[in-house]
């Protein structure tokens, strides 16, 4: 099962739009997947779950847990400040170092307001992956300018929806 990272933890985001896009992709390509919000995660989790208190919260281990089981993974970025959000960060630095993500394989979409696509957010973050061991997949499309490129939740640009095609095939066969 292909496990779906929303990159944030704001509430009704864009990114969880994109994220129900690419499962629904997933879907009709007979793949199937669990879509993860970083939303979910316990508020209180940066306290109670990371360094020496890792193991201590019940919530966090159980969506920990979920993460740990995948292989392959899609990780929606969306672009904060240049980069990623820090609740991504954050999120990863409490994983079980290295085995959560060593010798696994993900995919990476960049989602942004502005005309980037989140291309350095998505640089950044491969090295983050490599470092930990993880395998990443090339293609990693850059939606730049996502409000304008979405209507009732769904992507109207079409090279955008064929990248997230392709990027869906080369995952399933990757």
């Amino acid at each position: 099962m292909i496990k779906i990272i929303v990159g944030t933890n704001r509430k009704n985001s864009v990114s969880k739009r994109i994220a129900e896009l690419v499962q629904t992709i997933l879907q009709e390509k007979g793949a199937s997947s669990e879509i993860l919000e970083l939303a979910d995660l316990p508020a209180d989790f940066i306290d109670t779950a990371l360094y020496e208190n890792n193991g201590k919260n019940a919530a966090y281990n159980a969506f920990h847990a979920r993460v740990a089981a995948g292989n392959k993974f899609i990780f929606i970025v969306p672009e904060y400040n240049g980069s990623f959000p820090g609740i991504l960060k954050t999120f990863i630095d409490g994983m079980t170092y290295p085995n959560s993500f060593r010798n696994k394989k993900a995919a990476m979409i960049g989602i942004s307001s502005g005309i980037g696509g989140g291309g350095i957010a998505l640089s950044h973050l491969t090295d983050i992956f490599h470092y930990l061991g993880m395998h990443v997949l090339a293609l990693k499309p850059k939606l730049a300018k996502i409000e304008q490129n979405m209507s009732d939740n769904l992507l109207t640009n079409k090279l955008y929806n064929e990248l997230l095609h392709s990027q869906a095939d080369m995952l399933l066969d990757f």
